[in-house]
């Protein structure tokens, strides 16, 4: 080390570290520019950084939000299936009865129609779910055909979901 940089260390701390004060600035300009500038550097990336995670958790929580509506709107499309067939089976029944008496007249409408309730045991997996069943007949020679049409619908607004089913009995 030259004598001149030697006398002008000093001890910083009592620790053993020396620090350099060198008073010619063209000597240490560039080592002192070069040592600013890679410190200035943490913070911008580190803002970069950050900015980038919030813009993935960002895509992800959306991502998953429409996946979360998508998965809802499957569950009460599938309950308006069901609410559908529902009305199905219980229009066959009312129009074709199991014990052979006379059945329901086609021509009444609407043939059937029911709202499901929390107060129905029978169909709390329909809960606000609603059906309506309409019949029309078609005579072909000596024989009549019905065809029943049922609508189910499910939930409301952006949740809703609606399935329709048609059967045709002889």
């Amino acid at each position: 080390m030259s004598p001149e940089l030697r006398s002008e260390m000093r001890p910083a701390g009592g620790y053993g570290f020396f620090r350099s004060h060198n008073h010619n600035h063209n000597h240490n300009h560039n080592h002192n520019h070069n040592h600013n500038h890679s410190r200035g550097f943490g913070l911008p990336a580190a803002i970069f950084v950050i900015t980038v995670l919030a813009l993935v958790i960002a895509a992800m929580a959306a991502i998953s939000q429409r996946s979360s509506e998508s998965v809802a709107l499957q569950i009460q499309s599938q309950r308006a299936f069901y609410a559908a067939e529902s009305g199905i089976q219980i229009g066959l029944n009312l129009l074709l009865p199991p014990d052979g008496s006379a059945g329901r007249s086609c021509a009444t409408s609407p043939f059937y129609s029911h709202t499901f309730s929390s107060s129905d045991p029978d169909s709390s997996g329909l809960n606000n779910c609603s059906v309506s069943v309409n019949c029309r007949s078609v005579v072909d020679g000596s024989q009549t055909f019905y065809f029943l049409n049922s609508a189910g619908s499910c939930g409301s607004g952006a949740d809703q979901a609606r399935r329709q089913l048609e059967v045709m009995a002889q």
